[in-house]
């Protein structure tokens, strides 16, 4: 299942000055494939589903990798479905207290109701350097007149400043106690 762009060709439209009608036809292709990218620098889907996922815990928690986590559905371990008293959730983490299980298998929904504004300013700023140089020129000249892009307007690709602002929405490594219990 394809998810939807983190912007609409409307507000893609009103980003670059411009009317909709005069967007080319390869803007909604631009959109998605902006939005594709935001997603897979963040790890973040960012728009409202429910997704199932198969994980392990580190010591009694588990970190779910969608956020905001707005509800859990259901949580299998031990090869049963684990009452609510059993787990807590605080945040992205559902905490198993002390059933000491294998892997879990947690159903959940996750996302925001709204993309969050400075996600969507990223998707439409990188969705606008393709449409306005979509040749992914460094320089061109007419006559007298003479245009340079900033290295950041060749390719489909992030500037530095905005992967640092989509940092703030990866999923947090985790610190892993090595040795734990045993002499090194």
């Amino acid at each position: 299942m394809a998810l939807p762009a983190l912007a609409t060709l409307d507000e893609l439209a009103a980003w670059m000055q411009r009317e909709p009608t005069e967007l080319l036809p390869s803007a909604a292709l631009v959109l998605d494939t902006a939005s594709a990218i935001v997603r897979a620098e963040a790890r973040q889907r960012f728009t409202r589903g429910t997704t199932t996922v198969a994980l392990a815990p580190r010591g009694q928690v588990v970190s779910l990798p969608q956020r905001p986590v707005v509800s859990v559905e259901i949580v299998r371990a031990g090869g049963r479905a684990l009452r609510p008293d059993e787990y807590r959730l605080w945040r992205d983490q559902l905490w198993l207290g002390s059933l000491g299980l294998g892997p879990v298998v947690v159903t959940y929904t996750h996302g925001y109701g709204d993309v969050p504004a400075d996600v969507r300013a990223i998707v439409l700023t990188l969705a606008g350097r393709v449409l306005t140089n979509p040749s992914d020129l460094r320089q061109e000249s007419v006559g007298s007149v003479s245009v340079t892009y900033a290295a950041e307007t060749i390719g489909a690709s992030l500037a530095p400043i905005e992967r640092d602002a989509l940092a703030r929405y990866r999923p947090r490594a985790a610190v892993v106690q090595l040795g734990k219990g045993r002499p090194w």
